[in-house]
Formats: C-alpha cells, structure tokens, sequence
C-alpha cells in the first residue's frame, strides 16, 4: 500500500513510521477536536503522517448497557469536520455491509474489527467503497492466515489495503504480542502495531475491559525496533472518564514524549 494514496495525509517522505490515533470512540465533538489539535501538532513537529482514528459506534459491547455512540451520522459529522479543520485523513471502524457505504462518505481509511476480519461479505464491501481497509488481525488468528484476508481485497480491485495486529488471546482474559507476526505480515501487506489495543485484558466476568497502559510505551518501542509501519494508539485527556476502553488507552499528556523517543528510536533504525 502506498500511504500516499491516502487523502491528505502529510510527512509520507520524511522515512517516519505512520500513526492512526485518537479516542476509542468520538463522545462529542469538542473532545474530538481537542484530542486532534494536541495530535496534530506534535505529528507535524515530528514529521509523522498521521491517520485521526474515532469509532463512530461501538457495536461489539460486552454488556448491552455498555456506551456504544452518540447517534452514527452526529459521530460521523464530527470526524468528516476533524479532517477539514486539521486536514488530516480519518479512519473508523464498520460493523455491516451498510456502515460501509455510510461511513465512506465520510471518512477516508475502514478499520474492519479484528472480531469480524473473517467475515468475507465485509470485508469485500469496504473494499469496494475504493477507500482503503484496514484489516485487524483476530486474536484468535495467526500473522500468516491473514493474506487471505489482504487477499479479499486486492481480489476486490482495491490495492490499498494495511494489516494491523492487536494482539493474541493468552487464555481467557489476557493479551500477548507475538512480535514475530510483524515481518511475517509485512511480507504481503503494509503492517501496524495496535499497541494500546494488544494491552487489554478483557474481563469476562464484569464485561468491563481492563488494561496494562503501563506497558504501552514498552510494546510501542519493540513495535518499531520489528520493523513496524506503523503504530496505532487510542489516547484521550480524561481517560478515567471515558466512555469505551479507557483502562487501556493512553493519556493525552504522554503522547508527546512517547512519539519523541519513537520518533528517534526510528531515525537509528532506518541507519540498518
């Protein structure tokens, strides 16, 4: 995939990795608007394309009490007034075949859940809006099954297509990455690294997901040092309060140092 096919994405020369972050899901519009403006500044200083990522539903709850979105066309709106104010492209996550020809027309990159990744009727119909997929790998999937996932795709004559790992189940209620997967999926698709997504520790009893965001800044080097294209992470100023996923998502007051020292972790790289 060439990240350059993506619409208005900045910085594609300048030999960084690429970034896909924002919150779990968009709450509201001013604390989308507030997550973009600290990302976009500190991507821009450090040269990072930079995807702003916000779940416009979030239909893969535990517990049917839990938040699942502001209404799909507000949260939309929100993110296609993101990318016009910042100028940066969007990705989101889709859940049937008719979120895709909804959300398409609103944002650029469909993020197809790692829960649904196998589900073929999906994945060809946000293949065939021409925008670009981004594939999640299912934690109960091997680095190598998912060509045949990249494979539906280019099947689908859309070229512009990326794999992203979240991580592997580690018995019922943990997460590993087998960073391993990360050259083996690079060998037929551009690759990324869930990082905050590969911390979770999902609780089966309460349905409330837990985390590890200690370890994010651990995982999120080793991504880069493995040669991965780019890094996806979910942050949010409050994230005590949010509404989906804040056990495992990064505070917006860290971002900034963190993408420094992967920044620089990956100018070293790049020497080899």
């Amino acid at each position: 995939m060439n990240l350059q096919n993506i619409s208005q994405i900045k910085n594609t020369d300048s030999g960084n990795f690429f970034l896909l972050a924002g919150p779990c899901a968009i709450e509201g519009e001013e604390m989308a608007m507030r997550i973009a403006e600290t990302i976009v500044k500190v991507t821009d200083r450090l040269q990072i394309p930079y995807v702003f990522k916000g779940s416009f539903k979030k239909a893969n709850r535990s517990r049917i009490d839990s938040f699942s979105g502001i209404g799909d066309e507000k949260a939309l709106k929100i993110l296609r007034k993101v990318s016009e104010t910042f100028g940066v492209p969007t990705v989101t996550d889709i859940h049937t075949n008719e979120d895709a020809d909804m959300a398409a027309q609103y944002v650029d990159i469909l993020q197809i859940p790692a829960f649904l990744v196998r589900q073929t009727d999906l994945v060809v119909a946000a293949a065939q809006t021409g925008r670009t997929v981004n594939l999640k790998k299912g934690q109960f999937m091997s680095p190598e099954s998912m060509k045949h996932a990249v494979q539906k795709v280019l099947d689908s004559n859309n070229e512009n297509v990326m794999v992203t790992d979240r991580g592997t189940m580690f018995g019922y209620q943990d997460m590993i990455v087998d960073f391993r997967g990360i050259p083996t999926m690079r060998q037929f698709a551009t690759t990324v690294l869930d990082v905050t997504h590969s911390l979770q520790q999902p609780n089966q009893v309460a349905g409330v997901t837990g985390g590890r965001p200690d370890m994010i800044e651990t995982i999120a080097k080793a991504g880069i040092v493995t040669g991965a294209d780019g890094i996806f992470i979910e942050t949010h100023f409050d994230p005590a309060n949010a509404k989906s996923d804040g056990a495992n998502m990064l505070h917006l007051n860290y971002f900034e140092g963190l993408m420094e020292k992967l920044t620089a972790i990956r100018k070293t790289i790049n020497q080899f």
